[in-house]
């Protein structure tokens, strides 16, 4: 039996990173969301309840499949108890560790590289 491929306007299962490998915001905000909510020991539908959204809204956005808007992600933010600005450096933190942790590998692959020369 021959594969498919995906319809045009079903979104991908795995989203793409920017053209410099670093993960879009909207991924790192999704991850950092499902982290957080997990560190509570929540369900979907607890947080997805208190921010007023369904929970598959919810489970979209921390997939990385939907760009929410500023007022989604204040009002999934003060559902996890959560300042903007709380969730704003814990997403920029993930993205810092993103960025050195592919610092450290480029750096290690060359050191590599230049010892087998």
């Amino acid at each position: 039996m021959a594969e498919t491929a995906a319809p045009d306007h079903l979104p991908n299962q795995t989203a793409p990173a920017s053209n410099d490998g670093e993960p879009l915001w909207r991924d790192a905000l999704g991850e950092c969301l499902r982290d957080l909510r997990h560190d509570r020991g929540e369900k979907l539908t607890d947080t997805a309840g208190r921010a007023g959204i369904s929970p598959q809204y919810l489970s979209e956005i921390e997939r990385g499949m939907k760009d929410p808007s500023s007022e989604m992600i204040a009002a999934v933010a003060g559902a996890l108890e959560l300042t903007l600005t709380d969730l704003t450096v814990a997403v920029a933190e993930r993205l810092q560790a993103v960025r050195f942790s592919a610092s450290v590998a480029a750096y290690v692959h060359n050191s590599a590289y230049m010892l087998a020369a």
